[in-house]
């Protein structure tokens, strides 16, 4: 993988203090619209991930109609495994 990508974690601060992808920034889904001028600004691509892939879904929908390059990445730990 590249280093030049981002992995965003979009569950609550919470479950992301629980256990998250090294390295990873958390925004929660929730945040996300308020946030956008700071995700712009992330190393693309982006890879979302959550606790099952449904927020990180919701999320990267979002994030590609606002023209970003991202991907749903689904749960953090088939994302952590990955790395």
């Amino acid at each position: 993988m590249s280093n030049k990508q981002t992995i965003v974690d979009v569950r609550t601060p919470g479950e992301f203090m629980g256990g998250h992808v090294a390295g990873s920034i958390n925004i929660p889904l929730q945040e996300i619209q308020e946030r956008l001028e700071e995700v712009k600004a992330l190393p693309q691509p982006i890879i979302l991930c959550c606790a099952s892939g449904n927020r990180s879904g919701q999320a990267t929908s979002f994030l590609k109609s606002q023209g970003i390059d991202c991907s749903n990445g689904g749960s953090w730990v088939d994302v952590n495994c990955a790395c």
